[in-house]
């Protein structure tokens, strides 16, 4: 049986959270993102696991972003670590969302202050070429939408200070979503199979993460079936062309201004970035 099994409840439920609490919680994030410090949780006005609030702020502050020109590329899981669903107290994975200005290319430099508080994970990309909206959304389903998987290096950020988080706390945050750098080496899932992937992710040339395919629940595909459930019970259905980011196969690690980070995954290549000093006028942004 596969782990993912175990979370097919995410245990929604009304909540009694007010809409100007959950209007309250958007802003203070947004705040701490505008002026690049991190703030307070947001759980004293939501909660630290209602579900139904923590999404809610979430796809407040989303909404937004759209109505400002900002584009939906795809969407990521978190909290695929047993180790950090236990440090947060959940049992449970999240998700997120991907814009179009978190995208980066292999090797690009990240500005500094772009992301607060960063730290990186290395984990297998996926990008549909179907729809995953109707009918059994299961690992099969999933590999039959994949077009094609790439190593990515996920780098996650908090707004709030210390990431001092619930599980409330995380989802409303955007699932702690900062940027993305993608790989250039295209793979079709007839070519490998991502349970046996092997990661190793280095900073400035010393390893600090490892694992496998296996690490990411069980699966990485299970992970996408389980975030297409969702997401289609949520109202919002992973669609063809999106990119997945599939969750880390192993742990976070802390970067600093003028870090260079390279993950290396068999079978998926090698994908890079470095973290500028100041600020940067690179755009780097994927297209």
């Amino acid at each position: 049986m596969s782990p993912w099994s175990t979370f097919r409840s995410l245990e929604r439920g009304p909540t009694n959270v007010t809409s100007e609490a959950i209007a309250r919680a958007a802003e203070r994030l947004r705040r701490a993102a505008a002026t690049g410090l991190p703030g307070s949780p947001v759980r004293d006005l939501i909660g630290s696991a209602d579900i139904e609030a923590a999404y809610a702020v979430q796809n407040v502050n989303i909404a937004k972003a759209r109505a400002e020109g900002r584009t939906v590329l795809g969407r990521k899981i978190g909290l695929t670590s047993r180790a950090v669903q236990q440090q947060i107290g959940v049992d449970v994975p999240d998700f997120g969302w991907l814009l179009d200005d978190m995208a980066y290319a292999d090797g690009a430099e990240i500005p500094a202050g772009r992301v607060l508080q960063p730290k990186v994970e290395a984990e297998i990309a996926f990008v549909l070429r179907r729809d995953l909206a109707e009918g059994d959304l299961n690992p099969k389903r999933v590999r039959e939408a994949v077009d094609y998987a790439v190593a990515a290096i996920e780098v996650c950020g908090s707004r709030i200070a210390h990431w001092d988080t619930t599980f409330g706390d995380t989802v409303a945050d955007n699932a702690s979503a900062g940027v993305y750098v993608l790989g250039g080496e295209r793979r079709s899932l007839d070519d490998f199979d991502p349970v046996t992937v092997e990661m190793s992710m280095s900073v400035d040339g010393v390893e600090v993460s490892a694992g496998t395919g296996a690490a990411c629940l069980g699966d990485p595909l299970e992970a996408v079936a389980w975030l297409a459930r969702y997401a289609r019970d949520f109202g919002q259905p992973l669609r063809a062309g999106q990119v997945i980011l599939s969750g880390a196969l192993g742990p976070m690690h802390p970067v600093v201004p003028g870090s260079h980070v390279l993950a290396s995954l068999t079978s998926l290549g090698v994908v890079s970035a470095s973290f500028a000093d100041a600020p940067s006028n690179s755009q780097g942004v994927v297209t």
